[in-house]
């Protein structure tokens, strides 16, 4: 086995933990699966990861990673828009790159609920459920500075605010969407979420 940087190694087995939990669930996946997920052994998982806890929150760090990345991605700046049309559309191009994520990747979405669950429900796990959800809002305040510097915004509420809402708001169209399916329902929704947000917000 090809030696590799500690912390390469548990980004490797954290992707893994990932796959297998999407597959099998978090109560049945093991360290054991995680590891043959890997193609790693035992001993090296328990090298990079001293508690299942440390592998949850890592998990739970990644996903959301693999998330705001996209959003990103969709909303770096191309030029210096000041228009409340084009905020509209640098905010639905946010939401679309996410939602085309949702799509691509629902057992990642439907994990992310999961991972919430067992977390409340496992003693001495309650506070990574929390950190999930702080890292949410963490992602959208981060996302909302950027694209308040990059378009010379002035928001109507304050950032934490809209930070917390949108967390929430996605939060639920995604899980009634991996409930439901409903791809129509869910652009329409968008459109009006999308509108409300540029409210929200002005030109400076």
């Amino acid at each position: 086995m090809a030696r590799m940087p500690s912390a390469e190694r548990r980004r490797q087995l954290t992707e893994a933990a990932i796959r297998a939990m999407a597959r099998d669930g978090v109560a049945r996946t093991t360290t054991r699966s995680i590891a043959a997920e890997a193609e790693v052994s035992l001993s090296v998982f328990h090298y990079c990861f001293d508690s299942k806890q440390a592998l949850i929150e890592s998990v739970i760090t990644t996903l959301t990673d693999h998330s705001v990345t996209v959003v990103k991605d969709a909303l770096r700046p191309t030029g210096a828009p000041t228009s409340r049309a084009t905020l509209e559309e640098t905010v639905a191009a946010g939401f679309r790159a996410y939602w085309d994520h949702v799509r691509a990747h629902p057992d990642e979405h439907m994990l992310t609920y999961e991972l919430t669950q067992y977390a409340l429900r496992q003693p001495g796990f309650e506070h990574l459920a929390r950190r999930q959800y702080a890292l949410y809002a963490e992602a959208y305040a981060d996302l909302i500075e950027h694209l308040r510097r990059d378009m010379d915004l002035r928001l109507q509420v304050p950032v934490s605010v809209l930070a917390r809402y949108l967390a929430a708001m996605t939060d639920g169209l995604t899980l009634n969407y991996l409930v439901l399916g409903d791809e129509e329902a869910w652009t329409d929704i968008l459109e009006t979420v999308t509108a409300h947000i540029a409210g929200l917000v002005r030109a400076g």
